[in-house]
């Protein structure tokens, strides 16, 4: 039976027992993690924890509802037995009607006829890291093996004792800018969230200096059941020049090459990303997006409202 929980009565120790013992566990699922980016999050949660189902809810100006928090691409059901298209049914039709907006991610096990009404597939791009790096290399896209050998040129050094907080600054020099939904709340979160992971060991940050010391790119890994994520990344404008992130994901790929472990890329929809990170000859999965307005009908007709309450989120 699918019972609906509320955060206080979440048995928190059974929940993280789920996500670790899962055949679909991802790290973003553990109870530590969403109290960090989903304070006050929910969920649905079948018998003794045999399935759960986080519900990443909030609420403003009066109205209840599910959204993706930041650096988390997927949640959904995650499940220690079977799991197929009619469990994934029936737990979104027990997500309570309180919540009149929903836009949630669900995971790549998370089965459905995206041709049904309210879902959306996304695009994931993983490589297995099982083979001998050898013949992951041999695997990479010729214009891949042209940006290593130019990174080569450079006398580049990977270094892994970066501080969290200024791989973001860099990021936020460089590109944040033009990310107007991360909010410093948002980063600070983030911040939080990693130094949890440094200590838990889930996390790894690599960098790229050269002999001068200069930092031209950073890298976020996180790493949990079997799985480590590209979870974050920064470069400068040099970095295009000298290859940087190219040398750095070759050198991570070079070191935890023949790991029963699979490089999760988080995407992307883009397709210049996807290009980039198919060029270390990773393959290319769906997610769904699980989307639904039921806001009472003026407002869910008004694009000024609708436009106006996701800038409050």
């Amino acid at each position: 039976m699918i019972k609906y929980f509320q955060n206080k009565d979440i048995d928190k120790n059974k929940w993280d027992d789920c996500i670790q013992n899962s055949f679909n566990g991802l790290i973003y699922a553990y109870s530590w993690y969403l109290d960090i980016m989903s304070p006050g999050w929910e969920a649905l949660i079948e018998n003794d924890y045999e399935r759960v189902f986080p519900l990443t809810a909030k609420k403003k100006s009066g109205i209840n509802y599910l959204c993706q928090p930041f650096f988390t691409q997927q949640l959904g059901i995650f499940s220690k037995g079977i799991l197929n298209e009619k469990i994934t049914e029936e737990f979104i039709s027990k997500i309570p009607s309180k919540y009149k907006l929903i836009e949630i991610n669900l995971n790549v096990f998370n089965k459905i006829d995206d041709k049904k009404n309210h879902f959306f597939s996304n695009k994931n791009i993983e490589l297995d890291l099982i083979p001998d790096y050898n013949i992951l290399y041999n695997n990479y896209s010729e214009n891949t093996k042209r940006n290593l050998k130019i990174a080569g040129k450079s006398q580049l050094i990977i270094r892994k004792d970066t501080d969290i907080k200024i791989i973001v600054d860099l990021f936020r020099k460089y590109r944040g800018l033009e990310i107007e939904t991360l909010k410093e709340k948002d980063y600070k979160d983030f911040i939080k969230l990693v130094n949890l992971m440094l200590i838990k060991k889930n996390a790894h940050i690599w960098s790229v200096y050269d002999n001068n010391d200069e930092l031209y790119a950073g890298a976020i890994f996180i790493e949990s059941n079997k799985r480590v994520i590209f979870i974050f990344s920064a470069t400068t404008k040099a970095a295009r020049e000298n290859r940087a992130m190219t040398f750095l994901i070759d050198q991570f790929i070079r070191e935890n090459a023949q790991r029963n472990l699979i490089l999760d890329f988080e995407g992307s929809n883009n397709s210049n990303l996807a290009r980039f990170y198919k060029g270390f000859g990773s393959t290319e999965c769906t997610y769904l997006q699980y989307k639904n307005n039921k806001l009472p009908y003026i407002l869910s007709k008004s694009i000024t409202f609708i436009k106006w309450f996701k800038k409050q989120i």
